[in-house]
């Protein structure tokens, strides 16, 4: 994984609520065995018409937003079935932070896991995010390590993150090597129990 801690990037505004993992990516992409090439397939219902033509008035077809590395949505995102294909999706899109009220735990996880920083912030924070985000594009400047979003009108939010995730997204550590980090230990360990 790579490391994250600073993202600045225009705002993608997802007003929607209990956004299910099924439309972040429905289950007729998920065949595919890599963790790539999901992105081309994230919202595939909301963003594409029957015959593949883009929807006009989905937010991820407005060009002001087609380089976005933040996404923001309503409450209760990523609910549903546990898919880690979801967060795969969002970013091979291109997503790199996430910022709702509030999460599917499972969801929550995978992003972490995955290299994505899910950040809560409160509703009225969040309306006031997605307000200025269709009003006109609003750049957002993300810091992990001092776990503040700060907007491009001087605008301040801070969020909290349990340390174990912060530390493996600051490192870019996923589970294996965040084991890895002990080795000396887990061959000391294994060479005495061998004994």
């Amino acid at each position: 994984m790579q490391p994250i801690n600073e993202v600045t990037s225009v705002l993608t505004p997802l007003d929607r609520k209990n956004v299910d993992t099924d439309q972040i990516i429905s289950k007729e992409f998920l065949k595919r065995i890599e963790r790539t090439g999901f992105g081309k397939y994230l919202f595939h219902h909301w963003r594409f018409n029957a015959d593949g033509t883009p929807k006009e008035d989905f937010v991820l077809n407005d060009p002001r937003y087609t380089e976005s590395k933040i996404l923001v949505a309503q409450e209760n995102f990523g609910c549903g079935s546990s898919r880690e294909h979801a967060p795969w999706a969002i970013q091979d899109y291109g997503f790199k932070v996430v910022i709702a009220p509030s999460y599917a735990d499972i969801f929550y996880n995978n992003c972490v896991k995955n290299g994505i920083l899910p950040i809560r912030l409160a509703h009225q924070e969040v309306d006031e995010l997605i307000h200025k985000g269709q009003q006109s594009p609003y750049r957002l400047d993300v810091n992990l390590e001092e776990q503040t979003v700060l907007g491009e009108d001087g605008s301040r939010y801070t969020f909290t993150i349990d340390p174990y995730w912060k530390e493996m997204l600051l490192k870019g550590w996923d589970e294996i090597a965040l084991t890895s980090q002990y080795e000396s230990q887990i061959a000391a360990f294994e060479a005495k129990r061998s004994v």
